[in-house]
């Protein structure tokens, strides 16, 4: 949990670099709540099965929408990735493949030009 609420307190910080275990908690995180806001949202009958999302659940994803750009951009930049290569996202299928291998990808060794490794400092 301290990854997400870390990643939130950098809410549009999209600069720097973003170790894989905090964009992965961050991930994790995001969807375990909107699981849970989910399962609220059905039970308070403000669920929408066309739109696929809740009240609830909407608010939640509209509210994290900045911190989860900046973190994916981050996560981007750690692996010597422009920011940029998250609008790949929009290309049906395979855009989404390829921007998941980038997340999963190990952290580039030492500093890069977006800053020092998140590994590094950590330990």
């Amino acid at each position: 949990m301290n990854w997400f609420t870390a990643a939130l307190k950098k809410y549009a910080e999209f600069s720097g670099r973003a170790q894989r275990a905090e964009y992965w908690y961050y991930v994790l995180f995001y969807l375990l709540i909107i699981f849970v806001l989910s399962i609220i949202d059905g039970m308070a009958g403000t669920f929408d099965d066309e739109l696929g999302v809740g009240i609830l659940s909407g608010l939640f994803i509209l509210g994290t929408l900045v911190p989860s750009l900046a973190v994916s951009v981050r996560r981007l930049h750690d692996t010597d990735r422009s920011g940029w290569w998250i609008l790949l996202n929009l290309v049906p299928l395979v855009g989404g493949v390829i921007v998941l291998v980038f997340t999963c990808l190990d952290s580039t060794p030492g500093d890069n030009k977006y800053g020092p490794n998140p590994k590094a400092i950590a330990t």
